[in-house]
């Protein structure tokens, strides 16, 4: 694997000062206004002194009117309801920097990180996506997630750095503006829940490579903010509409993935409503390319031993 530098080369002067002009970062929050104050103030201390962007997805809790009076330097996109990741989008169409980092409200950036990760992105203009290694607090374990990516069976551009991967964390990644407007970001319907398989198949699909750097380093402290019921029953949803959208092969993807969902009131909802996606799926179904199905199906049986991928709640 190649390195893009020690600890110490991550915060040398010479790589921060231009950053800002570089990277920025788009947090969405909704209704977790003091994790979220705790994120920004950890962002606005960054020695690279990115510009971020707040897409408040439509808090009930007072989200906007906090953001406004205590950080005036953020730039808020106060919404009306909840568009889940395709916030994003709107964060990303407000700045003009060639790197975004996408951050959720509970997670933030290692100082040094963004400028090791514009280095390599310069370095590298075949390089979409950069998924950082996720350190848990206030364990400081490194997540299982990170562990499975570094362990990546894909033979994807090995002159890259890192390891190659068809999929990544959006709130531990720095994507390239371009790539990422180029396949338009992320789907609408998808809410959140495994929202980033879609967007990465369609950037593999347009020849963009995706890598896990852990030399990146993001820490995440988990909300306790959260409805585990309704982020797998999206996730279930999501995942089988990324399978009937994408994969050459759904029927047969399909068997396998009802197998591993728990059999329970919940599991059957998610398949309720994903069925109820298959006018728009339908319309929209698009496979990929032979080569990015291959490489896919080399992850199926890594995805299916995970532990950090259990359809559970």
């Amino acid at each position: 694997m190649t390195t893009i530098g020690t600890r110490a080369s991550l915060h040398g002067d010479s790589s921060v000062g231009p950053v800002s002009r570089s990277v920025s970062v788009v947090v969405i929050t909704m209704d977790r206004v003091e994790e979220l104050c705790s994120t920004l103030r950890r962002l606005q201390a960054l020695p690279e002194r990115p510009r971020i962007v707040v897409a408040d997805n439509g808090s009930s809790d007072g989200t906007s009117r906090v953001v406004a009076r205590e950080f005036p330097d953020v730039r808020l996109i106060a919404l009306d309801r909840n568009r889940g990741a395709a916030a994003r989008n709107l964060g990303v169409a407000e700045v003009a920097t060639p790197y975004v980092a996408f951050n959720d409200d509970d997670t933030w950036w290692e100082p040094g990180s963004l400028a090791a990760a514009a280095r390599l992105l310069d370095a590298h203009p075949t390089i979409a996506v950069v998924n950082a290694r996720i350190v848990v607090e206030p364990t400081g374990a490194v997540d299982a997630i990170s562990e499975e990516m570094a362990a990546s069976p894909l033979r994807l551009d090995l002159d890259l750095p890192g390891t190659a991967l068809l999929s990544f964390l959006a709130g531990a990644s720095v994507v390239r503006r371009d790539a990422f407007l180029e396949v338009g970001g992320f789907e609408p319907r998808l809410l959140i829940g495994g929202e980033e398989e879609l967007l990465a198949a369609d950037l593999a699909a347009a020849g963009w490579s995706m890598r896990y750097v852990p030399e990146l380093v993001v820490h995440h402290h988990a909300s306790t903010v959260r409805d585990p019921h309704l982020r797998r029953r999206q996730g279930i949803r999501n995942t089988l509409w990324f399978t009937w959208l994408r994969r050459r092969r759904p029927v047969a993807r399909t068997l396998q993935l009802l197998r591993q969902f728990a059999a329970d009131h919940r599991s059957a909802r998610a398949v309720l409503a994903a069925l109820g996606g298959l006018p728009w799926v339908l319309r929209e179904r698009r496979p990929v390319p032979p080569h990015v199905e291959q490489g896919l199906r080399q992850l199926e049986r890594q995805q299916a031993d995970s532990t950090a991928r259990q359809y559970v709640s």
